[in-house]
């Protein structure tokens, strides 16, 4: 993955002045009359990310302006100034203008994360020099550095199609993750997921030929524990519910839930948070064959609660379930599951938002504020457990896929709750897909909710920082 990194402190640099368009008129009096009056012939007018470079008399770059835009317009988005941070000549620049905190904290995020290529595809195409900032004064820089670190493995991840991010490649990537920062892993493979009594994340990925496996990660030796899951269904074509074509298009993607949460144990190795973490993730790939699990089977799962298999198109949740069975058996402080789940959920808060559910009103409050520090939006939705009804269907415990046609992602929450006992616990239902380029979120894979975590931890968990 590129590699998303400040500009050294002491390189040489040229200033970027960030202008709103009360700030215009003072800083045009400021300028050489040249410079101002050629940056007035542009029709600059400070607009959030509205970029002008301003020259020297000899013809050379002298610095650059970006507008800050409207307390309005930056309402409207997040990352303005990687809009500028993109049209910038390679080099290195560093801040100008005034600034809070959290605008300078936003700005250095969004040049980091605007920096991101993926080009794996496209060998004859030359490298693109991004441009490089320095670290304005008070952000924490290698925080920010983590943040981006994270987000570009998830991306690099879901971005990868399916052909060369399979069961098999992404325990490859979970090994690479675990070896950089000293991390111990198992792995059940294949069969023995049967013998070692992970019934639901085999009966998903049988029909594979690529054989399905748990992945587990565990790092650091005291501290409160923490634990986080992923779904990682590598490809989805729905099994013998089969998806339309164009159901199948993006479901490269339907590991986000795996990418995301290796993306924040990046984040949180790399910070040396004083905790324990593991991080477990059924790898799968959800295709037809012979022995593909049928609509009406009947699944018994690692808990022992019997799953009525309604449809193999909601595969996701039953290898989620065995998981978090398996994770309630160890002692830990918090579980965090995440997964691409739901159309549903998209059609309630769409693709820019992170819907999460949580019963535990101190840990929501402190995601909410982690999502504000983060610039990483988040929005809870409800454990409604009035719907517990719908997903028991009568002949079993459970039903993976009521036909109720109301609350998918509500539904979808409430089943994988019955697999929790003991922790805190709060689940998200992500898009893991930015379907437009926007400001530092190029079209593609993209990770949601792990900087609201990262920053929501220390309230979590209690961490002494």
């Amino acid at each position: 993955m590129p590699f998303p990194a400040f500009a050294a402190p002491d390189a040489p640099s040229r200033p970027l002045h960030v202008v709103s368009p009360e700030g215009l008129a003072s800083f045009l009096s400021a300028l050489p009359d040249p410079a101002a009056a050629w940056l007035q012939a542009t029709g600059f007018e400070a607009t959030a990310g509205d970029l002008r470079l301003i020259p020297a008399e000899d013809g050379s770059l002298r610095a650059a302006v970006a507008g800050a835009g409207t307390p309005k317009s930056r309402a409207r988005g997040r990352f303005h100034l990687a809009k500028a941070a993109a049209a910038l000549p390679p080099g290195e620049w560093h801040l100008e203008g005034e600034m809070s905190a959290q605008d300078k904290t936003e700005a250095a995020l969004a040049f980091l994360l605007q920096s991101y290529r993926f080009d794996r595809y496209r060998p004859g195409k030359a490298p693109t020099e991004p441009a490089r900032l320095k670290a304005p004064g008070g952000v924490d820089a290698a925080r920010l550095v983590a943040m981006a670190e994270g987000e570009f493995l998830t991306r690099d991840l879901i971005n990868t199609p399916a052909l060369d991010m399979g069961p098999a490649e992404l325990e490859a990537a979970f090994l690479t993750l675990a070896e950089t920062f000293g991390a111990t892993t198992r792995i059940v493979r294949g069969e023995e997921l049967l013998a070692q009594n992970f019934p639901m994340i085999h009966a998903v990925g049988r029909a594979s030929s690529r054989a399905p496996r748990l992945l587990e990660l565990a790092w650091g030796s005291t501290g409160p524990h923490l634990t986080l899951v992923g779904k990682g269904v590598c490809f989805d074509t729905g099994g013998l519910n089969i998806k339309p074509s164009s159901g199948m298009l993006l479901m490269k993607k339907d590991m986000g839930g795996a990418a995301t949460v290796m993306g924040l144990a990046h984040m949180i190795m790399r910070l040396g948070l004083p905790l324990r973490l593991r991080v477990l993730v059924p790898a799968v790939e959800n295709v037809i064959a012979g022995n593909a699990q049928r609509p009406k089977d009947i699944l018994t799962s690692r808990k022992g609660l019997t799953v009525e298999v309604n449809d193999t198109d909601a595969e996701g949740r039953l290898v989620l379930a065995d998981a978090l069975a398996y994770a309630c058996e160890t002692p830990t402080d918090a579980v965090i599951s995440m997964a691409t789940l739901t159309g549903a959920a998209r059609v309630a808060v769409g693709p820019d938002l992170a819907p999460y559910y949580c019963d535990d009103d101190d840990m929501a409050q402190a995601l909410e504020t982690g999502a504000k520090q983060g610039f990483d939006p988040v929005w809870r939705l409800p454990f409604w457990t009035p719907y517990e009804h719908i997903i028991e269907p009568g002949i079993a415990d459970l039903d993976n896929a009521p036909g109720w046609g109301f609350a998918g992602s509500v539904t979808a929450a409430l089943f994988l709750r019955r697999f929790v006992e003991g922790p805190r616990y709060m689940h998200f239902d992500i898009y893991g897909h930015t379907p437009a380029e926007l400001p530092a979120r190029p079209k593609g894979g993209a990770g949601q909710g792990a900087r609201a975590i990262l920053g929501a931890l220390p309230a979590i968990l209690g961490l002494k920082l």
